[in-house]
């Protein structure tokens, strides 16, 4: 039984629609080329010229879409990777509240959010500094983050 790979088929098929345009191109020019009027040649360079172009214009097409497809992939399995890596040293993710919480959180003038925290993003007077500093400097703590609200002891290891 033949399995055929759809993820991969826009780029054969593209590559499959460009040489048959190229070729189309070709026979164009061949069958223009035998005739010294230029009435005559017309019909040629319409069918196999223009449309020839056309089928090239669409493979190529069909190539950048795949080609951006398969790189969209790849960014999005960087981006899990990534995601992966901070949640296990404990910078971001639903868990990093708990035990793999890395002890930073970054501070603004009257509250302080957590690392991945989108609102903290946007002050230019934000700093990352460590919780018990946070807590020191009686700052609030995020109503959307949820930062912990308590220091959190330093592991030993």
């Amino acid at each position: 039984m033949v399995q055929i790979n759809f993820g991969r088929l826009g780029g054969q098929l593209g590559v499959l629609l460009c040489l048959i345009g190229f070729v189309l191109m070709s026979l164009g020019w061949n069958g223009a080329a035998s005739y010294n009027s230029l009435p005559a040649q017309f019909p040629y360079l319409i069918s196999g010229g223009v449309i020839g172009l056309a089928v090239v214009v669409v493979g190529a097409a069909m190539l950048i879409v795949q080609n951006h497809r398969v790189d969209r992939v790849r960014l999005e399995a960087a981006i899990d990777r990534l995601a992966v890596a901070l949640e296990k040293q404990g910078l971001g993710g639903p868990g990093a509240q708990g035990p793999g919480f890395s002890g930073y959180v970054v501070a603004g003038a009257a509250s302080y959010h957590r690392v991945d925290c989108q609102l903290s993003e946007a002050r230019d007077e934000a700093e990352l500094i460590g919780i018990e500093e946070a807590i020191d400097r009686d700052l609030s703590p995020c109503r959307v983050c949820a930062p912990p609200r308590v220091a959190i002891p330093a592991r030993q290891g």
